[in-house]
C-alpha cells in the first residue's frame, strides 16, 4: 500500500514541486488547497485534493477526522501582506491549528516536515569576515515574516515528542514558478540591475528541487525536533546572480544601480504607505528593506548533510539556467 502524504500550500511555488516529486517517488499525494487556489501546476490525475481551513482547529478536525496520512508537509504560509498581523494569523496560528488538529484526531504520523526560513535569524554575525549562521545562534528576526515563522517553530517545540516533526530552514529559494527573483530577471531584461548598500553582502541560494529533495530525506532521516538549514553550500555576491541571469538572457546591456541604504529606506517606506492606502502589496515594503539591508546570509548546512544525507545538486549556474529557460518557455520573459 502506498504511503500517504498531505501537502499544505500545495498550489504554491514549493508545494507544487513537492506534490510532483511525491508522485514520481510513488507516494499517494494529497494536495491541501483553498477554494480560491489555482491548480495550474497540479494537473496530474493521480493527485487527491482536499480543502483545509487553517484558520480553525475545529474545522480542521472535521476535515481530517476520517483520513490517515503517513507524512504531512506544512508548506502553506504567507510571505507578503499589507497587514503585519496577517503573518501571525496565517503562519503562526495556522500552524498551531494544524498541529492541534492532528493531535486531537490522533493522526498516526511518521513525520511532519515544517518549512520555515533562514529569515527567522535576522542580521547576526554582520561584522566582517562574516560567520555562518548556526542552529546554536539566537534568532533575532527583523521582519514580521521572520517573527511569525519563529513563533510557529516555538509552538512546535512546545509540543515536543507528542508530534514527530522536523523543521527545514531554507535560505533564498529560487526556480521555475517563483515570482520574487523573477522580478529581478524582468528588471535586468529591462536593462536595470538594482543592488542595495555598498558594504559587502554575502548571499546564499537553494534551488527549489534541492529543497524538495530535503523534504523527502527528512521523512526517513530527520531527527525528532531538529532544525536544518538548506542552501547549495556556496556563498555569492548579488552581482554573480545578476551576471548569470544576463548570460541566460543573451547578455543585454545593463545599468547596475547601487542604492545607499538610506535611500532604500525612503523608497520602501513609500512603498509600504502606498500598499496600506491601496490594499495592494508592494514589492518594496518594510520587510523587503530589512532583507536587502541584511549583509550576512551564510548558513551552516553540515547537519543537513550529515543527518539527512542532503547533497545539493544545483549550483547557482545550473539553477539559473534552468529557471530562465522555464521563464522564457512559459512566456514570463
Amino acid at each position: 500500500m502506498k504511503e500517504k502524504v498531505l501537502v499544505t500550500g500545495a498550489s504554491g511555488f514549493i508545494g507544487s514541486f513537492i506534490v510532483e516529486e511525491g508522485l514520481e517517488r510513488g507516494y499517494e499525494m494529497w494536495a491541501a488547497v483553498r477554494k480560491s487556489s489555482s491548480r495550474k501546476y497540479l494537473q496530474d490525475e493521480h493527485i487527491h485534493f482536499i480543502e483545509l481551513d487553517l484558520s480553525s482547529k475545529d474545522r480542521l478536525m472535521e476535515q481530517l477526522k476520517d483520513l490517515q496520512f503517513d507524512f504531512v508537509v506544512h508548506a502553506a504560509g504567507l510571505t507578503k501582506t499589507t497587514k503585519k498581523e496577517d503573518f501571525f494569523r496565517v503562519n503562526t496560528e495556522g500552524t498551531r491549528h494544524l498541529v492541534e488538529a492532528l493531535l486531537e484526531v490522533k493522526m498516526p504520523l511518521k513525520r511532519m516536515v515544517y518549512l520555515s526560513s533562514l529569515s527567522i535569524f535576522g542580521p547576526i554575525h554582520e561584522q566582517q569576515p562574516y560567520e555562518e549562521i548556526r542552529e546554536s545562534d539566537k534568532p533575532q528576526p527583523n521582519t514580521a515574516y521572520g517573527e511569525s515563522k519563529l513563533a510557529a517553530e516555538a509552538f512546535l517545540d512546545s509540543v515536543g515528542d507528542r508530534l514527530p516533526f522536523v523543521v527545514l530552514r531554507p535560505t533564498g529559494v529560487y526556480g521555475p514558478r517563483e515570482k520574487d527573483y523573477f522580478l529581478m530577471a524582468k528588471s535586468i531584461k529591462g536593462h536595470i540591475d538594482f543592488a542595495a548598500g555598498f558594504r559587502q553582502q554575502d548571499i546564499t541560494f537553494v534551488y527549489v528541487k534541492d529543497v524538495v529533495a530535503a523534504v523527502f530525506l527528512a521523512f526517513e532521516h530527520g531527527a525528532q525536533g531538529r532544525k536544518y538549514f538548506l542552501s547549495d553550500g556556496e556563498v555569492y555576491q548579488s552581482s554573480t546572480f545578476s551576471k548569470l541571469i544576463q548570460k541566460e538572457l543573451g547578455s543585454p546591456w545593463c545599468l547596475r544601480v547601487t542604492s545607499p541604504i538610506w535611500l532604500l529606506r525612503v523608497v520602501t517606506w513609500c512603498g509600504e504607505c502606498v500598499g496600506q492606502l491601496t490594499g495592494k502589496i508592494s514589492a518594496l515594503n518594510n520587510d523587503k528593506y530589512h532583507i536587502l539591508k541584511q549583509r550576512n546570509w551564510r548558513c551552516d548546512i553540515e547537519p543537513a548533510r550529515r543527518e539527512l544525507g542532503f547533497t545539493p545538486v544545483y549550483q547557482l549556474e545550473r539553477g539559473v539556467k534552468e529557471t530562465m529557460a522555464w521563464y522564457k518557455e512559459n512566456g514570463w520573459l
